[in-house]
């Protein structure tokens, strides 16, 4: 009900007749967007006042998370193939998982701070803000520097776009940006969803980043690595196996080691808006549940 939501979150009944519910949720989703967009902008602008700061955070960034390709180097100066996977393979699905969790993590990276602002009351001032929460929560301290992770996906991409020996069609060729942005918002369904959980478990946000930043680790190597229990959870619980996996399997012409049917590599579009639409119910339920931290 929308009594349950706090101000910001209730829908507006004026005017002669109260808006339908489809109509009081797109003016929520345009609220949120346009929100969002503001503070992001207000964290830009505070982040490019310190220009070289800016750019050596991001050069920092970048090195950082290029250190786990170069542990996938060492492995290949002792292997030729990995899991049966050869080094552009590998390189191809890091470079699909890091640029797809980066986007996710460069717009919603900031939602694993929720458990603090529940611990100390400080979400109590989000609240009472003419401004969806989720927007408030998912901008806060918009972290620019993070473009440092998805360039460096993107190189790693790039090389092994260009080192591939696949037979490239039209459909393939498709498929790669459609699993980064499928596989965005698959990550960034997982991070609401995290911390939608931490309202009730405040103290959880490595719980949350188990499933985002060991996820992300997890789909930069080969499923033929992992047991058939894992990948049945990351695929049927946790659907973290249509971020890159599933699609990347069918682009490069390899066998699912479950035998799952071909067509799920064209699910992830159709598994990202359902992990959105549940991640955006778990969130509301987590919203309702909040009861401050008393006095």
């Amino acid at each position: 009900m929308a009594e349950d939501l706090p101000l910001a979150e209730r829908p507006s009944t004026a005017g002669p007749r109260a808006a339908g519910p489809r109509a009081v949720a797109g003016l929520r989703v345009v609220a949120g967007l346009r929100a969002y967009g503001l503070i992001v902008a207000m964290w830009m602008r505070s982040t490019m006042a310190y220009r070289a700061s800016f750019a050596m955070t991001a050069l920092g960034n970048f090195v950082a998370t290029s250190l786990d390709f170069v542990a996938i180097l060492l492995m290949f100066s002792h292997v030729t193939v990995l899991g049966g996977f050869t080094l552009p393979e590998v390189a191809f699905l890091y470079g699909t998982s890091a640029v797809a969790f980066g986007l996710a993590d460069l717009a919603m990276g900031s939602m694993d701070r929720l458990g603090r602002r529940v611990r100390d009351g400080t979400l109590d001032t989000l609240l009472v803000r003419p401004a969806p929460v989720l927007a408030q929560v998912a901008a806060d301290r918009f972290a620019l520097r993070r473009l440092g992770r998805i360039s460096q996906g993107l190189l790693v991409l790039g090389w092994a776009l260009s080192r591939l020996e696949v037979a490239w069609t039209p459909v393939k060729v498709l498929m790669v940006p459609v699993m980064l942005v499928s596989g965005a918002a698959i990550f960034a369904s997982v991070f609401v969803a995290g911390a939608a959980f931490q309202f009730w478990a405040q103290d959880a946000s490595e719980v949350q980043n188990s499933f985002t930043y060991g996820g992300n680790t997890l789909l930069q190597y080969p499923p033929t690595l992992f047991s058939k229990d894992l990948l049945r959870g990351v695929t049927f619980v946790v659907p973290l196996a249509f971020v890159n996996w599933l699609p990347a399997l069918f682009v490069l012409g390899r066998e699912d080691p479950l035998g799952l049917p071909d067509w799920l590599a064209f699910a992830p579009p159709a598994v990202a808006a359902v992990c959105c639409a549940l991640a955006g119910a778990a969130w509301r339920v987590g919203l309702r549940s909040y009861r401050s931290t008393g006095s």
